[in-house]
């Protein structure tokens, strides 16, 4: 029985989880997300750490490896160190066994990638960092509209006559947004426009990397952003080659780089004591 943490430290959010790992048995224990907000990702990431530790029952020196990934591999207290990629191919997997294909869209850039059957990435396309399809462009506009981050979804969803957002800079598609609430847009046209103009350009990215007919499985930051799903959806079904792919998420598709980077832990924890490098506690 191995006892792993796994914690991916983003731009947006701090995540945290435990697993209990016993042969093909892969137990979640517990889960923690923090809000970066300005404050320090490496104190965010042991206080998440704590939290997690807290909820499965666990004292610290019960967890074998404590696994990193994002840009978690400055923590003091980590064990071993995972690729982004791999960690949310791991992660999504373990949420949906169906998934194909994945679309991690974070705070700064939406990362495209295929899985085999093993959850190991065999091709993968990302965004420019500067492109106005990220969850920090959309975060600022629904804070000039006045607008909580939690209803950007539900209100996209109800928009009946969307202007989408042409330019791929943040800052001149910002000036857009102005001039369409000058011109008197609603807010769920505008933010159904501009979930338009972002699953474009992720459904392209898809299709980039030879997404076919997989399930896709939304992560990361917008994973659970329910006016871009619907948008994707929307967006692969007028392009050709892709009306067959299906986009899903997961109540915890937020936690996939988290989880991926704990179950790897757990298997490079596991080799390591099989190989006598380290003594596997019983």
């Amino acid at each position: 029985m191995t006892l792993t943490a796994g914690i991916d430290v983003g731009t947006g959010a701090v995540k945290a989880v435990i697993f209990r790992v016993e042969d093909d048995k892969e137990e979640w224990l517990s889960k923690c997300s923090l809000r970066i907000r300005s404050r320090d990702p490496m104190q965010l990431a042991r206080e998440a750490f704590d939290q997690a530790l807290e909820d499965a029952g666990v004292k610290e020196e019960d967890i074998d490896y404590v696994a990193t990934t994002g840009e978690g591999e400055s923590i003091p207290f980590h064990t071993g160190h995972f690729y982004s990629m791999t960690s949310h191919a791991r992660g999504a997997q373990f949420l949906n066994p169906e998934t194909g294909a994945i679309l991690d869209s974070g705070a700064l850039h939406g990362r495209a990638m295929i899985i085999d059957e093993k959850g190991k990435v065999i091709n993968y396309k990302m965004t420019s960092q500067c492109a106005s399809g990220s969850g920090q462009f959309l975060e600022n506009i629904a804070r000039y509209l006045g607008i909580a981050q939690d209803e950007i979804g539900s209100l996209s969803v109800k928009g009946d006559d969307p202007e989408e957002v042409s330019s791929i800079c943040a800052v001149l598609a910002e000036t857009d947004v102005i001039n369409m609430v000058s011109r008197g847009i609603s807010a769920p046209n505008i933010l159904k426009g501009i979930h338009l103009s972002m699953a474009s350009r992720l459904a392209r990215l898809l299709k980039s990397i030879g997404v076919k007919d997989d399930v896709i499985m939304m992560t990361g930051g917008m994973g659970l952003d329910e006016g871009l799903c619907v948008a994707l959806r929307e967006s692969l079904a007028k392009m050709k080659g892709m009306d067959g792919a299906t986009v899903v998420n997961h109540p915890d598709s937020i936690f996939a780089g988290a989880i991926g980077a704990a179950l790897w832990g757990a298997f490079r924890y596991e080799k390591l004591a099989e190989s006598g490098q380290l003594l596997k506690a019983s």
